[in-house]
């Protein structure tokens, strides 16, 4: 691979190649069923092929096809373990690995946002990766004043490949319901396209890093590391060592796991209210669990602007659910557009809706599992389901969407991590609204 795929035919061409490969290998004999896949159909080693080629089109791809595969697979703790397992894996790489540019490539890019006499800046550069993302690779080097760093070079024809990805992905969005059958991918495609353009920006996401890491300068939970150059598409920090997430996922102690949930958690609801920020993509690729036990936070380039901090009805309406206000949460609901003036709903039932989700802040301590998600899942999304048919009543504001995302995506690594501590009291610490009486 030299570079991304940019002309449409050549990205939609890879891409129609999953929907081919499915149906050739469901012609072995296992059905023709090519969504919705189940485990009964499928034969483990045919989905193990399913997973693999998943990785390898989105990850050749980059650019919006891969990001749709880290969004995807931050999720995975919702699907049921017969299904989860095969693609669990080959998910996981999206996190932390893809294929590589070459060395020719990245020097290109490199001369093109830090000036011709780039190397003049470093000690050393290493032309290997040491990491893959969405839109770009991570390079460990040594900068002139004898700083270990990682630069983040942006693949060329990165914002062509995420609109042409984007637009291509909502048209095959029935494939991935192989992932779980109830899951509309549409909207998290269109929601992924809102964002992707802010992303492009090295410079702007330098500048967010900048806010996170003064707002927590020498924090004992959270480490976000400095940043020491950046351009359009290359962006340097300061190197950052740990355990990644995933790692702690798949054999992390009890401890470690606990520990990178109470953090997480702690980053997510603090972040609005010291740094006016939101870290927008909770995927366990963008963090390290450091030697100290702090927290390390990689990747800013989607953050959400939250200035006065989370919103205050979001806390206020959250407290008095848990205290059984039924028609107080009702009302609050209505004024803030979840419920639509016109929609005649029973306050009670609402009640009942909202008050399993908020089971992980009911109690001092609580343990987050990929079981408990399943549960929450098939209770919401199942048709049979009374809060189904209430939910469909509901409405999310626009000014929620985005944190409704990262909080869903955050929940799915704490399932993953299946990290037990007490999250209430990261709410009453940080949550505008949750501790008010």
């Amino acid at each position: 691979m030299t570079d991304i795929p940019r002309r449409a035919l050549s990205r939609t061409a890879k891409l129609a190649s999953l929907p081919l490969g499915f149906a050739g290998r469901a012609a072995l004999g296992f059905g023709k069923r090519m969504t919705g896949l189940a485990s009964d159909v499928i034969s483990e080693e045919i989905q193990q092929r399913t997973a693999e080629q998943l990785f390898s089109v989105l990850g050749q791809l980059k650019g919006g096809a891969m990001k749709l595969g880290q969004a995807l697979s931050v999720f995975e703790a919702a699907l049921p373990e017969s299904l989860a397992g095969p693609y669990r894996e080959a998910l996981t790489k999206l996190q932390e690995a893809a294929p590589p540019l070459p060395a020719a490539t990245v020097h290109k890019v490199l001369a093109q946002e830090l000036g011709a006499d780039w190397r003049s800046l470093f000690q050393e550069f290493d032309d290997s990766p040491t990491a893959a993302a969405s839109i770009g690779q991570v390079h460990r080097a040594v900068w002139s004043d004898g700083r270990d760093v990682a630069v983040k070079v942006q693949y060329p024809g990165a914002g062509d490949a995420l609109v042409a990805d984007l637009n291509q992905l909502a048209r095959f969005s029935a494939l991935f319901k192989i992932l779980q059958p109830g899951l509309d991918v549409k909207p998290l495609v269109n929601e992924l396209r809102e964002r992707v353009v802010e992303e492009l920006d090295y410079e702007l996401e330098a500048s967010y890093q900048k806010q996170f890491a003064a707002a927590y300068a020498d924090d004992p939970e959270i480490f976000v590391p400095q940043v020491v150059a950046a351009g359009p598409r290359v962006i340097v920090t300061e190197w950052m060592a740990g355990t990644p997430l995933s790692k702690i996922i798949s054999g992390g102690t009890q401890e470690q796991r606990d520990l990178a949930g109470l953090r997480m958690s702690t980053l997510h609801f603090s972040g609005p209210t010291r740094a006016g920020l939101l870290h927008a993509d909770p995927h366990p690729g963008n963090f390290r669990l450091l030697d100290d036990g702090r927290l390390g936070v990689l990747d800013f380039g989607a953050c959400a602007r939250l200035p006065e901090g989370h919103p205050e009805p979001l806390g206020r309406l959250t407290r008095l659910a848990l205290a059984g206000e039924a028609e107080l949460v009702l009302a609050g609901l209505r004024g803030e557009g979840f419920v639509k003036p016109d929609v005649d709903i029973d306050a009670e039932a609402v009640l009942s809706y909202v008050l399993p989700m908020l089971a992980p802040i009911a109690e001092d301590e609580f343990q987050f599992s990929r079981a408990w998600l399943r549960a929450e899942a098939t209770r919401i999304a199942n048709p049979k389901s009374p809060a189904y048919a209430l939910g469909k009543q509901m409405n999310l504001p626009p000014s929620y969407l985005l944190i409704h995302r990262v909080t869903l995506g955050s929940i799915g690594v704490l399932c993953q991590l299946e990290a037990k501590a007490s999250y209430r009291s990261v709410l009453t610490r940080w949550l505008p609204g949750f501790a008010d009486e």
